[in-house]
């Protein structure tokens, strides 16, 4: 079995989350390059994906990140992950352009791309990613990495919470129960 793994702040999960496969969702605990960042409290974001994903059977979610206590690494999670499958299975971890980019600056990126196949996703204002310079990097990653021209869709969760600090409606960026939730927990006013 092929098993995708979309990780990620998710603050908020929107649309374009959505639209990339069949995954498992995982929020990230205390994601280490965001450590000076404001991040949403991790109940909230866990809701909201718990949220997005209600009644989608392609989809899951795995609070493993939150729960494991202390900065939260990539290769930590890939490691866990193939531990808890087949095999026979093998794990696509599903990235932006931008973060493919930034992979050598990424916790043990060689033994990443051990563990798991690399799918990079496009974002909009990102160019592709350059393999030449990846692979004087991280030797062996142009056999262990796929990179997608789709879904071009321009939705970033910076934008989201702009949008919602100023007031702005964002119901075409999120879904239904996502946006609900925002307005009933007065989330992103202020931060």
């Amino acid at each position: 079995m092929k098993i995708g793994v979309l990780g990620g702040t998710f603050d908020p999960v929107h649309l374009a989350h959505l639209a990339v496969a069949e995954v498992i969702f995982v929020p990230a605990g205390q994601p280490w390059l965001k450590a000076n960042n404001y991040i949403l409290a991790a109940e909230h974001r866990v809701q909201m994906v718990r949220l997005a994903i209600a009644g989608k059977p392609c989809f899951r979610l795995s609070t493993m990140e939150i729960d494991r206590p202390g900065p939260s690494y990539t290769v930590d999670t890939m490691a866990e992950l193939r531990g808890q499958i087949g095999a026979e299975d093998e794990l696509y971890f599903i990235l932006g352009w931008d973060n493919l980019a930034e992979l050598p600056r990424w916790r043990e990126p060689a033994r990443i791309i051990q563990l798991c196949y690399l799918v990079a996703v496009p974002r909009p204002g990102y160019p592709a990613p350059d393999l030449t310079k990846l692979e004087g990097d991280i030797p062996g990653i142009a056999k262990r990495v796929i990179i997608l021209d789709k879904p071009q869709m321009d939705i970033s969760a910076t934008e989201i919470r702009k949008r919602l600090s100023r007031g702005k409606p964002i119901d075409d960026l999120v879904p239904e129960a996502v946006a609900e939730y925002i307005r009933r927990h007065g989330l992103y006013r202020s931060q």
